[in-house]
């Protein structure tokens, strides 16, 4: 292979974008080449084993006649030059391995960017879709002493769980004398202002359980652990609660 056809090999895969195909291609030039100067030096070899830098003048100064002085001549000239198209191949194969590997890992940082760009918009609209947590209900008062104070609930607290009453179910305060109700372990009784405002009138006959209670406060969710019992005021919560209107 000449310069000019080493030239010409390595124009087509520098062209445009590299692929596989042109990288065998290569490999497969290489090899030929390869092929050529090995060739080439056998062709030295069978000339009494002479190299690439052994004299071809005697020791008086005349031509060897003991080797074909034209063969030997054109071997070394072809061992020179293919060695230079090998490694102008090898160059070429190198390049084009490290725009196939660049490429790779820009494909695979995309990949990467994409699967975490749609993983994160999935999360997003599942957020959006489910939304914050409403409220049903607000404190509007608390007494001092009371399980609802002792519990930590504050004024302007909104309620969006309390017990197994939540967003979902909640159709009324009724809602919530029913939980007090079930947790005091009492029959249910009734208040003629129960459905303005929570404010119990229940007398306790059992131990009462805790309810889980969750309010928005500021922004925040808080979850606080209510016992409803009796007290040294009315009702067993020590606190009015009015329904919010959305």
């Amino acid at each position: 292979m000449s310069d000019e056809e080493a030239r010409q090999s390595g124009g087509s895969s520098q062209a445009g974008v590299v692929t596989v195909s042109d990288v065998q291609e290569l490999m497969r030039r290489k090899e030929e080449i390869e092929a050529q100067i090995k060739a080439n030096y056998d062709v030295l070899e069978s000339q009494k084993g002479i190299g690439m830098n052994e004299p071809l003048v005697d020791c008086e100064g005349y031509p060897r006649s003991d080797v074909d002085l034209y063969q030997v001549r054109t071997a070394r000239h072809n061992i020179i030059c293919l060695q230079n198209d090998h490694k102008a191949v090898m160059k070429q194969v190198e390049e084009a391995l490290h725009q196939l590997h660049a490429r790779d890992k820009e494909k695979q940082a995309r990949d990467m960017a994409e699967a975490h760009k749609e993983a994160m918009s999935r999360k997003l609209g599942q957020s959006e879709s489910q939304g914050p947590p409403r409220a049903f209900a607000k404190v509007n008062s608390i007494s001092p002493g009371s399980p609802a104070s002792i519990a930590g609930l504050q004024v302007d607290d909104e309620i969006v769980e309390f017990g197994s009453v939540n967003t979902q179910n909640f159709q009324s305060l009724h809602n919530i004398g029913s939980v007090v109700q079930h947790s005091e372990g009492m029959e249910s009784c009734s208040h003629p202002g129960w459905s303005a405002v929570v404010q119990s009138q229940l007398t306790a006959t059992s131990a009462s359980q805790p309810l889980n209670v969750t309010v928005i406060r500021r922004g925040e969710k808080h979850q606080l652990r209510l016992v409803p019992t009796r007290w040294a005021g009315k009702g067993l919560l020590g606190c009015n609660i009015i329904p919010l209107q959305r």
